[in-house]
C-alpha cells in the first residue's frame, strides 16, 4: 500500500491534458457486449475501474487487448455466466453489466455493485426498468438475477432523475422489440457519449440530452470505433485546484459547455477564467469571495465536484454553505479537512465553511475517490507536508495524478506504507 505525499504553498504554473470521462468509459466497455463484432474505444482514461471492468469482460469470455488509452473488444464470445462478488464489489458501474448482458442475452446474474460508500445509492429504478421490459429480476445469495423471455419496448417514468438507471434502460431497450421511451430521464454528456456508441453500433435512439429518450429496438448491433468525450470531472477538479494555487494554468482537451456550472461559480468567488475551444486558462486568483452551492442534476452544478471545491472554499473570505441534493453522505471528507485546520460543521445536507483558514499537513485518509480529490486541493494550499492514505479510491478515477500535478509545479511522491501504518489504515 501507498501513501500519497504533498508539500503545500507551491504554486501552479503550465499546462496539462485532460483525459477521457471516466463516467463514460464505464458504461461505453459494457455496452461492448452487445455489439456482434469488433469495438473498439479510444482515449480511455488509465484508472483501475477501466482495468477492473478489461478483466469482467474476460471473465465471461470477452477477447480484450487494451494498451492505456485504446481499448479493443471482440464481445463473439462472451457468454452470459455469473458474475458474483469479488471484482463486481470494487466498482458502483459493474451494474452496467447487467442491462448490457439483459439486452444481449436476455439473462444476466451480477453481485450487487460495490465503489466509493457514499449512502444508499439504491438500483430501484434500474430495476424499475428492466421489469418493465419484461425481465423477472430476483436477489439470489446477494447477487441480482435477470431473466426474460424476451425483451419488449415500455414507457418507463424514473421517480429520481437517474444516470445509472437512464444508461442501463437504454442498454437493455436497444435490443428489445418495439419502442421503449425513457421519461424523466437525466442529461449527462456521458449519456450522449453512450448512445453516441450505440448509434454508430446501429441502435436508433432519439432525444437524447433531453429528459426524454425513445429508443426503437432493433436485432443487430454491429462493431465500431469511438473516442470518448473529456472528463468534465477531472477537468473541474483541475479548475479548482488552480483557483486554488495557480498562477496560470492552461487544462487542454475540455468541453467548456460541460463545465458552465462550475465556471460560473469559481466566477463569482472572483477566479480569473478564460475559454478558447478546447482550452482554458486561470490566472491568479488573490483574493476569493464565499458562495453557496447546491448541488443538482445536469446542468447544475455537479456532486462529483462538491467535495474538491468544499476544499477550495476554506480559503475564500467569509462563509459559504454547499448543500448536496443528491448524496446525503458525501461529506467524509469534512473530518479529514478538520484535521488540517479547517472550520466546517456540517448540518444535514448542508456544509457552512467560514473561510481564510490557516490549513496545516496532516495524516488524513480518503474515504471515497472525489474526497481524495478534495485532499489534495486541500494538501495543496496547507503549509507543511500532508499524508494522503486510501489511494486506491483516487486510483480508481485519477490518471496520472502526481504526473499532472508535477508538470504544474506542485511537489508530490507516493511512499510505501510501514506495516504499521497498513494496520492502522485497516482499523481506521
Amino acid at each position: 500500500m501507498e501513501k500519497l505525499m504533498v508539500e503545500g504553498g507551491h504554486p501552479l504554473y503550465g499546462s496539462i491534458h485532460i483525459s477521457g470521462a471516466k463516467n463514460s468509459a464505464v458504461a461505453l466497455i459494457p455496452a461492448a457486449i452487445l455489439a456482434d463484432s469488433n469495438v473498439s474505444i479510444e482515449n480511455l482514461p488509465k484508472i483501475s475501474d477501466v482495468e477492473t471492468l478489461a478483466s469482467l469482460l474476460e471473465d465471461i469470455g470477452g477477447s480484450v487487448t487494451y494498451d492505456g488509452t485504446l481499448m479493443s473488444i471482440d464481445p463473439r464470445s462472451i457468454i452470459p455466466m455469473p458474475l458474483p462478488n469479488g471484482r463486481v464489489k470494487t466498482l458502483r458501474a459493474s451494474y452496467y453489466m447487467m442491462g448490457a448482458m439483459l439486452g444481449k442475452f436476455k439473462r444476466a446474474a451480477i453481485g450487487l455493485p460495490g465503489g466509493c460508500n457514499l449512502g444508499p445509492r439504491p438500483i430501484d429504478q434500474h430495476i424499475k426498468g428492466f421489469e418493465a421490459l419484461g425481465a423477472k429480476v430476483t436477489n439470489e445469495h446477494g447477487a441480482i438475477y435477470l431473466r426474460a423471455e424476451k425483451l419488449t419496448g415500455a414507457r418507463i417514468y424514473l421517480d429520481v432523475v437517474s444516470v445509472g438507471a437512464t444508461i442501463n434502460i437504454m442498454l437493455a431497450a436497444v435490443k428489445a422489440e418495439g419502442r421503449t421511451t425513457i421519461e424523466n430521464a437525466a442529461k449527462e454528456p456521458e449519456i450522449i457519449d453512450v448512445a453516441t456508441l450505440l448509434t454508430s453500433m446501429g441502435a436508433k435512439i432519439k432525444g437524447v440530452g433531453t429528459n426524454v429518450i425513445r429508443i426503437d429496438g432493433v436485432k443487430e448491433l454491429n462493431g465500431c470505433a469511438h473516442s470518448i468525450i473529456p472528463d468534465r470531472i477531472e477537468a473541474g477538479t483541475y479548475m479548482i485546484a488552480a483557483a486554488a494555487m495557480g498562477k496560470e494554468v492552461l487544462i487542454n482537451n475540455i468541453i467548456p459547455d460541460h463545465l458552465e456550472s462550475l465556471m460560473a461559480k469559481l466566477r463569482e468567488m472572483g477566479v480569473n477564467i478564460e475559454t478558447k475551444d478546447e482550452q482554458m486558462r486561470i490566472g491568479t486568483s488573490p483574493e476569493l469571495a464565499s458562495v453557496d452551492i447546491k448541488t443538482l442534476v445536469y446542468p447544475g452544478f455537479a456532486t462529483d465536484l462538491q467535495q474538491p471545491v468544499t476544499a477550495l472554499l476554506t480559503r475564500a473570505q467569509g462563509t459559504s454553505v454547499v448543500t448536496d441534493t443528491i448524496y446525503t453522505a458525501r461529506f467524509k471528507h469534512v473530518d479529514e479537512l478538520r484535521r488540517m485546520g479547517a472550520e466546517i460543521k456540517v448540518e444535514g445536507r448542508s456544509a457552512l465553511i467560514h473561510g481564510k483558514a490557516s490549513l496545516q499537513g496532516a495524516k488524513v485518509k480518503a474515504s471515497d475517490l472525489r474526497a481524495g480529490a478534495a485532499l489534495v486541493v486541500a494538501a495543496l494550499m496547507a503549509e507543511g507536508v500532508t499524508e494522503i492514505t486510501g489511494l486506491e479510491h483516487i486510483d480508481r478515477g485519477y490518471e496520472d495524478l502526481e504526473d499532472k500535478l508535477l508538470a504544474l509545479g506542485a511537489r508530490v511522491w507516493r511512499e510505501e506504507l510501514t506495516t504499521e501504518e497498513i494496520d492502522q489504515v485497516k482499523s481506521s
